[in-house]
């Protein structure tokens, strides 16, 4: 190893709870939890690479006390408990990190921490440069002219000036400071009343702990609140301040058999076990990371000879080689400022077999983004940025946006030549605000990550590129800045958003590549791709242009109607409490509610404090009344400030109309959600959200038609099930929950009462979300065990629907995933946990989720049909998609045709044992339409 390349010490037990929290559940399919093993070895593989030719040792916590418990027995005693699901987790670690060749240290009786400083100690005597890679602030101490730290998750490092920056004191004061704020997670008390802002100002004004307490006299003059009384603090907190020091103090001294001299030289680190790191990651199912091993051997997991890298993680030019099993070790990023160069890529991509396309804009809102520049990639690691809208001062001659856009607009619009991007719905918008309709989509990584496995990772492309490459990509944040200080990207130098931009369009086209395979492997989630994601992305992108239109003017007034209303509950709300308290706060609610009005405590909160949760005030508003004015106050509050305030501001100038965004991959069941504003959470069921509906309304000469799938999660349960009594019941086109009642409660179906029907409709549609007796009792008002027997009776007249529920539990079980009829997965991480509560949720999930999944998938066959309609038919407009409803604009003249037309498309989008059935209404506004 070279002079200059430092030995790496990595805090292993930090990583392990970051990677634990940070990535979402990951489940091998029998049940064995991986998200963490995969955070874990990710980050040491990045720092291989920002390190490729450096010593890493990994050092974690050992089982059992350490020193400090002898010293306050109270020390981390707030902690809780590993959970089950992590603890599962370190043993393939500590086994990956073996067979990596890496050296693992683990020593009882102490922390890793005190590890980490005694071999940082040993290598500063030795005049060895130290990187210590952790996210624990409390290493900070360990700082000095040969020991940085680094951050991996957040990028940074901090050497002595770096620790002075960020804490305002340092490294040789870090100590006292913890000693005086004390540290919650850990338990250790520090001195009560002091917190970081009065620390800082001790130690800035007066020394160290010593320091500060030769000089209490002098206490009350320092520059902090309180100060006055804090002298008489510090003196009644000795104790507390002395002992906080010991424990804060990472130990330099621990006994070692091992050295950092030694460790240096490489004398512990031991060659890349293939075959060991091949069985691991065939048992962890880490497909990606088997492949490379297969394909490429030893080298991406083993350390470099030779000399480090100038700069840790390289520079955009500099080596890169990608976890998606391109051969390109080179990043050749280019910005294009000149025609000629414009014109070779051009040519490029009109020959090429598909290509990478990515926009950088100035919004994210698309109805409003204007474009200031394209990226390309054609080859994995070989990417361009084609800037033409950066505007800052000194910002280097750029072609002209005609110039870049009609070079382009030819490609984008051929569909012979095919693009694949990242969210590609939001590109072909705002591409299109120019002028140009983005044709020839091949591709777009997050509806393929999204249908691969809809529940592994987010699906932006960050998440992916850590996910599926082991790539950590270039933040948005590193170079356009964050909060308030963020600069739209038309204000970024080209020389940080270049790269950026272009490894957009570089990851992209790897992912692409990587999750096609992927994709290859299970033919139903490729054919669910090709023939329902990808293609209703066009569908979407049309029907958000298209908008929908809202009289603003009507929910102003509702708005001031219902501003009227709350200050009536809020008047009524003090008369019941005997005093006035802000009825948005939950802890004046709690004091009202439990210690002045001594209502029950149904549940209390992690802290111990009871809960005012909604179910919560719901339970009570059975019997008390202000709780049941609460939530009339809670409903209307939120309907105010969600629609009737916002949405007139959601009006967009240009279009008159407002612009929701439907999203493909947010929902783990398949479902589109939608947001700004989010039009599928207006509520249907009061008189108040009936009259938000009342403001979508038709333009002259046109009508509002409503089409919506009629129960069909019940008809995809029949289906199912094969329950003979269920595909009767629809088969003779009976009411379902009279039909039901009928059953249940041994009646005729001309004699069931309403009473009757409205407890078979609890029990229909509970039982489809895998509701317990309990969950039953609770709605219908009656006890546990006269619920059961409403269940009993239901699966003793409905035996398919209980044969349907155990086999889809037990195949849940074995399999960790279940299927809707299209082959959508939804993967169950929690299905075999030994936490029963979780366990039993994920069952009520494995019930539900291939209905609700099915449903999803139907409603977007739905729409593909009907779009394929509506180009015959240009007249008539497709202007919202609500869970199992379509709504569209329809001339007026042609209501009762178009009516027909698109309930027969959506009653044939797919075929069941029974008959889809579709209810239309039409109106003025989408409320009367429905």
């Amino acid at each position: 190893m070279a002079a200059n390349d430092p030995l790496v010490l990595v805090d292993g037990s930090s990583y392990l709870y970051r990677a634990f929290h940070a990535l979402p559940p990951l489940n091998t399919s029998s049940g064995q939890p991986t998200g963490a093993i995969k955070g874990v070895i990710n980050m040491l593989r990045r720092l291989h690479k920002d390190y490729p030719c450096s010593e890493i040792v990994v050092v974690f916590d050992a089982k059992g006390k350490t020193f400090r418990d002898d010293i306050f027995a109270q020390y981390k005693s707030n902690r809780p408990p590993m959970p089950d699901d992590l603890r599962s987790q370190i043993e393939p670690i500590h086994q990956i990190i073996r067979a990596m060749g890496m050296p693992l240290l683990v020593v009882e009786g102490v922390e890793a921490d005190d590890v980490i400083g005694t071999l940082a100690q040993q290598a500063t005597d030795g005049q060895i440069p130290v990187v210590i890679s952790t996210g624990d602030k409390d290493m900070a101490q360990l700082v000095s002219e040969h020991v940085s730290l680094v951050n991996t998750m957040t990028e940074t490092r901090l050497d002595t000036q770096g620790v002075i920056d960020k804490f305002g004191i340092p490294p040789s004061r870090i100590i006292d400071f913890l000693a005086l704020m004390g540290d919650k997670v850990d338990n250790i008390p520090g001195v009560a009343g002091v917190g970081e802002k009065t620390a800082l100002g001790l130690i800035q004004t007066l020394g160290g702990i010593d320091d500060i307490y030769n000089k209490l006299d002098q206490v009350a003059d320092v520059p902090v609140r309180g100060a006055k009384k804090l002298g008489e603090k510090l003196a009644a907190n000795e104790d507390d301040a002395r002992l906080s020091y010991t424990l804060a103090t990472i130990k330099l001294d621990v006994a070692l058999d091992i050295s950092a001299q030694a460790l240096q030289a490489g004398e512990h680190t031991q060659p890349v076990n293939v075959d060991e790191l091949a069985t691991l990651f065939k048992d962890l199912q880490f497909k990606s990371w088997s492949e490379e091993l297969a394909r490429e051997g030893a080298a991406p997991f083993a350390k470099q000879s030779g000399q480090a890298a100038d700069k840790p993680g390289g520079d955009d030019s500099a080596a890169g080689q990608g976890g998606s099993g391109d051969k390109h070790n080179e990043k050749l990023y280019e910005i294009v400022l000149t025609k000629s160069a414009l014109k070779q890529w051009i040519k490029r991509l009109s020959t090429c077999d598909v290509f990478a396309f990515d926009t950088e804009t100035t919004s994210l809102n698309y109805i409003d983004a204007i474009v200031v520049g394209v990226s390309v990639s054609v080859e994995p690691g070989a990417a361009a940025y084609i800037p033409f809208g950066h505007q800052y001062e000194g910002a280097p001659k750029q072609l002209s946006e005609d110039d870049v856009l009609g070079a382009f607009k030819p490609l984008l619009e051929n569909p012979a030549i095919k693009k694949v991007g990242q969210n590609l719905k939001y590109d072909k918008h705002v591409i299109a605000n120019h002028g140009i309709n983005l044709q020839g989509i091949a591709g777009d990584t997050m509806l393929m990550s999204y249908v691969f496995n809809s529940t592994a990772t987010r699906h932006d492309m960050d998440s992916l590129a850590s996910t599926y490459l082991n790539e950590t990509t270039i933040k948005y944040e590193d170079v356009a800045g964050k909060g308030a200080k963020q600069v739209t990207f038309d204000q970024v130098d080209l020389s940080v958003a270049g790269p950026y931009a272009a490894e957009d369009a570089d990851i992209t086209l790897r992912l692409y590549q990587t999750l096609s395979r992927e994709l290859d492997q299970i033919k139903p989630l490729k054919k669910l791709y090709h023939d329902i994601e990808l293609p209703l992305l066009d569908v979407i992108c049309q029907m958000e242009q298209t908008g929908a239109l809202i009289d603003g003017k009507l929910l102003l007034k509702q708005s001031d109607q219902l501003g009227e209303r709350l200050q009536e509950l809020e008047q009524e709300a003090y008369e019941l409490a005997g005093e006035e308290f802000n009825l948005g706060s939950p802890k004046q609610l709690q004091n009202i509610l439990f210690d002045k009005l001594e209502l029950p405590v149904i549940k209390k909160t992690p802290k111990g404090q009871p809960s005012t949760a909604e179910p919560i005030l719901q339970e009570l508003a059975l019997d008390f009344p202000l709780p049941k004015l609460i939530m009339e106050y809670r409903g209307l509050s939120k309907l105010k400030s969600t629609y009737t305030d916002r949405l007139p501001e959601q009006i967009n100038e240009r279009t008159g109309r407002v612009h929701t965004s439907y999203h493909q991959a947010v929902t783990a069941t398949g479902r589109l959600s939608s947001s700004d504003p989010n039009l599928q959470n207006i509520p249907i069921r009061t008189a108040e959200g009936r009259r938000v509906r009342q403001a979508f309304v038709a333009p002259k000469g046109y009508s509002i038609l409503a089409a919506d799938y009629s129960q069909i999660e019940l008809r995809i349960m029949a289906h199912l099930s094969d329950d003979k009594g269920l595909l009767d019941a629809f088969n003779q086109g009976l009411d379902v929950h009279r039909a039901t009642a009928a059953e249940v409660f041994a009646v005729n179906l001309a004699e069931v009462s309403a009473e009757q029907r409205r407890r078979a409709k609890a029990i229909n549609f509970g039982l489809i979300y895998g509701m317990s007796a309990f969950g039953l009792g609770k709605q219908l008002g009656i006890g546990r065990n006269d619920a059961q027997q409403y269940i009993d009776r239901y699966f003793e007249r409905y035996p398919g629907v209980l044969r349907y529920m155990e086999n889809t539990r037990a195949q849940a079980a074995e399999q960790g995933y279940v299927e809707t009829l299209f082959g959508r997965r939804l993967y169950l991480a929690e299905i075999n946990s030994s936490n029963g509560m979780r366990r039993q949720a994920a069952e009520r999930t494995a019930i539900n989720a291939p209905m609700q999944g099915s449903a999803a998938d139907i409603i977007k066959l739905a729409m593909l049909d009907v779009s394929g309609w509506l180009a015959k038919n240009p007249a008539v407009k497709m202007i919202m998609q609500v869970h199992d409803e379509l709504v569209f604009e329809v001339p007026t003249d042609q209501t009762e045709q178009v009516s027909n037309d698109i309930a027969r498309l959506m009653e044939k989008a797919a075929t069941l044992k029974i008959p889809l059935v579709v209810d239309v209404g039409v109106g003025k506004n989408w409320d009367e339409a429905h």
